[in-house]
């Protein structure tokens, strides 16, 4: 369980301080906004996967903590 733990953590680590990044050069992107300054389609999909990226990663952290404590 601790190498399942320890992978679920790295796994969580990576999520957590790589997508943030990527969204700030995201949104610099000038793709990012139409000529009126409002998001397009290429911001909106993007901003989805990273959201779904940062949600696996607590859930990654959430089943870790789960697999040290026993709880799997």
């Amino acid at each position: 369980m601790t190498v399942l733990a320890v992978l679920l953590f790295a796994n969580a680590a990576f999520n957590a301080l790589v997508w943030p990044r990527f969204y700030a050069r995201i949104a610099k992107d000038p793709r990012a906004r139409d000529a009126a300054g409002k998001p397009t389609t290429f911001l909106t999909v993007h901003v989805v996967l990273i959201s779904i990226a940062l949600v696996l990663a607590l859930a990654s952290a959430l089943a870790g903590i789960a697999a040290l404590t026993g709880s799997l």
